[in-house]
């Protein structure tokens, strides 16, 4: 057997295992192809399991989100709901006052683009939809105050759309509650 009869037979080798590999990287690629499809189309036609809408050109004037209705308000079984709208560029209410250890429903829209809610410090993280109330569920295990900027770019004044949530003592939060209507801690 000569020198190039050796360099020959590698040559095959070599690209045979050349071609096996590219075969299963071809494989793997269309494999992942295969999972991000399905799994695209299988999110489309799984829809969230309750999907509440609102007329964002109407939420000032009737409806959940009429001004006098934002804020905090304490409920009959003991929870906290909050109200809030998301605009160009502020939050409304710009302070949310809370009780601390107090389940809490965060109910929030958007009136004209997509804004983002995030507490700092905490899991709270949720999108702000024109059209569509989001809904979260929070609990905050100290006092404090928290920041809230939008995490959303929403247009040129969004470095400046920044809320404050104000957790405060149950009873503090109790004796507040009692003079009736939404709290909030705005002009504190």
């Amino acid at each position: 057997m000569s020198a190039e009869d050796t360099h020959g037979s590698s040559v095959e080798v070599a690209a045979r295992v050349e071609r096996r590999w590219a075969t299963i990287a071809v494989i793997i690629i269309v494999g992942m192809a295969l999972l991000a499809a399905f799994a695209g189309i299988h999110r489309a036609t799984m829809p969230q399991p309750r999907v509440e809408t609102t007329d964002p050109s109407r939420l000032h004037l009737s409806g959940e989100f009429v001004e006098s209705n934002l804020g905090s308000m304490l409920e009959s079984n003991g929870s906290v709901t909050v109200r809030a709208i998301g605009q160009q560029y502020s939050f409304t209410p710009a302070c949310i006052v809370v009780p601390v250890d107090t389940p809490i429903t965060l109910r929030a829209t958007s009136a004209d683009v997509v804004h983002g809610i995030l507490i700092q410090g905490t899991n709270v993280n949720t999108m702000l939809v024109p059209g569509y109330i989001s809904e979260q569920l929070m609990r905050f295990g100290r006092t404090g105050d928290y920041l809230m900027p939008c995490q959303e770019f929403c247009s040129f004044g969004h470095e400046g759309m920044w809320g404050k949530v104000k957790v405060i003592d149950k009873t503090d939060f109790a004796n507040r509650a009692k003079a009736g209507g939404r709290l909030s801690c705005v002009g504190q």
